[in-house]
């Protein structure tokens, strides 16, 4: 279970949630997904799936529900809008609160992945009698 906490924002005028790792996977890709640059909905949707290789594809109403829970909790805000082909299309970006989450979650995920190559390393340098290796 994620740990929260409730911090104002710089301005004291609203309540935000601090979310700790660990992130959701859709959540952690929409993040990384804004990492680069503001996008809409459906950019961040193509993002997402790219960087899961095909395997996250986000349906709008999960993507808006996540983007709108992301807004509260203050680690994505909508950056601006644009009517195209008579379709309003708002951008969003990551804040610095979202962008130290993102880079925290990141990191934790990496250690994660650097101690399983580890121990792999050693079990296939072990040559344990009985162990398949492939």
């Amino acid at each position: 279970m994620r740990a929260t906490q409730r911090l104002p924002t710089y301005n004291g005028r609203r309540t935000i949630w601090r979310v700790s790792a660990p992130l959701q996977e859709p959540t952690f890709l929409i993040l990384a997904a804004l990492a680069g640059e503001p996008a809409h909905g459906y950019g961040i949707t193509q993002a997402v799936a790219t960087l899961s290789g095909g395997r996250v594809k986000l349906r709008p109403g999960t993507l808006y529900g996540a983007l709108d829970r992301l807004v509260e909790q203050g680690l994505v805000v909508a950056d601006r809008e644009e009517v195209v082909d008579g379709r309003l299309r708002r951008y969003y970006r990551l804040t610095d609160g979202g962008a130290d989450l993102l880079e925290a979650e990141a990191q934790r995920l990496a250690g994660n992945a650097n101690a399983a190559m580890a121990g792999l390393r050693r079990h296939r340098r072990s040559g344990t009698p009985g162990t398949a290796h492939a």
